[in-house]
């Protein structure tokens, strides 16, 4: 197919450049704004095509050389060839972008952009593991760009620094396994004095190939932890290997112990600067009730109790519940309470959603909010801080709010995955 000059003109939700060919859109993977290319089209579509590089004629001067000698292949990051306050700069820009669209508001105030060191930032995830024939070995990574196969990743420069350098290590010792090829995934979490590897396995492990798991735990400074069934059947492979979990957020000094497969926010730093900038646009005060909502360990619920006269914390997942009800008794905190409860069922006549709140926080799943925000907040809420992880949605989110009475004051992204188009934002409402 003959390749085509296109100028790109901006920078897509998935992290590929965007031109106009033929009064359609253009895709065009690996591209930057500002810069001429050619291309060849790779995919056909009715209202937009895809495209591939074939020449760089020009180069915005934002362009980077990608750290990771995989990026080509591997789907983990897209924006390892865009300068790290570029990408923070483009996040803002479909934040913004989303909340006019969409919503059809503008924030009174822009927060600055939350970042941290971009490199060796994960400490939460899931690999791919997979024997491939015509290797005749084991590959672990994530998916490829082209999802039916596992990236053959040697090292992972976004990982826990524990964990990133040694994949070619992990790949090879499963490879000796007498269940190598029984072994489609593994998840990996780390807290602030431990790294736990949970292997999910489709056969019995042998007793040689548990000794030989637990000789690289040993070496490798990792605990390992195996699944051979749901996640009720994760238990550890040895006993030295029942280490608990945690990480703490100094500033409200709390500590959050948690298990291996639970939901944490996989950037510690951003987390922690998070949760800061949560609290100070909550201005939570000593006579206040706050309501904490999609809650979790209680990642947000124990700070806001060291300032509030009571908190409450909801969560969906009852395991989630457990664990935050222990955070709580493991820091000494006695004005939390936390309810397990549905937040996508109508929750309108539970006793806790008719209670009054001066204020609310809620970090919802890419879904948002929507059916919350049809009881919620009542009258006595004053402010709200929304967490997001899906611009679409919280600006949606955000358009209820406004009927409701609420202005959005301010709003700002918060770079929790580095070299992703992923956007994180953060949203106050005050009602006017």
């Amino acid at each position: 197919m003959t390749a085509t000059e296109v100028s790109i003109a901006d920078l897509s939700h998935d992290g590929r450049g965007v031109a106009r060919l033929g009064g359609k859109a253009l895709f065009v993977t690996g591209a930057l704004p500002g810069e001429h290319v050619r291309v060849r089209i790779t995919r056909r579509h009715r209202h937009y095509d895809e495209a591939a590089v074939v020449e760089q004629l020009t180069t915005s001067p934002d362009r980077v050389v990608p750290r990771c000698a995989h990026y080509d292949i591997c789907a983990g990051c897209s924006l390892q060839h865009l300068a790290p306050a570029a990408q923070i700069a483009a996040k803002q820009r479909v934040l913004a972008e989303n909340l006019e669209r969409i919503g059809r508001l503008q924030p009174q105030h822009w927060l600055p952009a939350l970042s941290a060191e971009p490199w060796g930032y994960r400490r939460k995830g899931r690999l791919s593991v997979r024997w491939v024939e015509k290797k005749g070995r084991v590959v672990v990574g994530f998916r490829e760009t082209n999802p039916q196969f596992v990236a053959d990743l040697r090292r992972c420069e976004v990982l826990d620094p524990a964990l990133g350098p040694q994949l070619g290590a992990l790949g090879e010792l499963l490879g000796t396994l007498d269940a190598a090829r029984s072994i489609p995934q593994i998840e990996f979490a780390a807290g602030d004095a431990a790294l736990v590897l949970v292997l999910r396995h489709l056969q019995p492990l042998s007793i040689a190939d548990r000794a030989r798991l637990a000789g690289l735990a040993r070496e490798r400074g990792w605990a390992i932890w195996l699944q051979p069934g749901g996640i009720d059947s994760v238990q550890p492979l040895e006993a030295a290997d029942a280490v608990e979990l945690s990480y703490a957020l100094p500033a409200s000094d709390v500590s959050l112990a948690f298990r291996p497969l639970d939901f944490i926010q996989v950037n510690a730093a951003i987390n922690r600067a998070m949760v800061a900038r949560a609290l100070e646009l909550l201005d939570p005060q000593p006579h206040q009730r706050v309501l904490d909502l999609f809650a979790g360990l209680g990642n947000f619920t124990l700070p806001i109790a060291r300032r509030v006269a009571t908190v409450a914390g909801i969560e969906g997942e009852a395991g989630l519940v457990q664990r935050a009800i222990g955070n709580a008794a493991r820091n000494g905190i006695d004005n939390a309470r936390f309810i397990s409860a549905d937040l996508f069922a109508d929750q309108r006549n539970a006793t806790w959603a008719r209670e009054p709140w001066d204020a609310i926080l809620l970090d919802p799943p890419r879904a948002g909010a929507q059916q919350l925000l049809e009881y919620l907040p009542q009258a006595s809420t004053r402010r709200v801080v929304y967490v997001s992880c899906h611009p679409g949605s919280l600006a949606r989110d955000a358009a209820t709010l406004a009927q409701s009475g609420f202005a959005l004051c301010a709003a700002g992204v918060m770079d929790m995955f580095p070299h992703t188009a992923h956007v994180e934002s953060i949203a106050l409402f005050e009602r006017a």
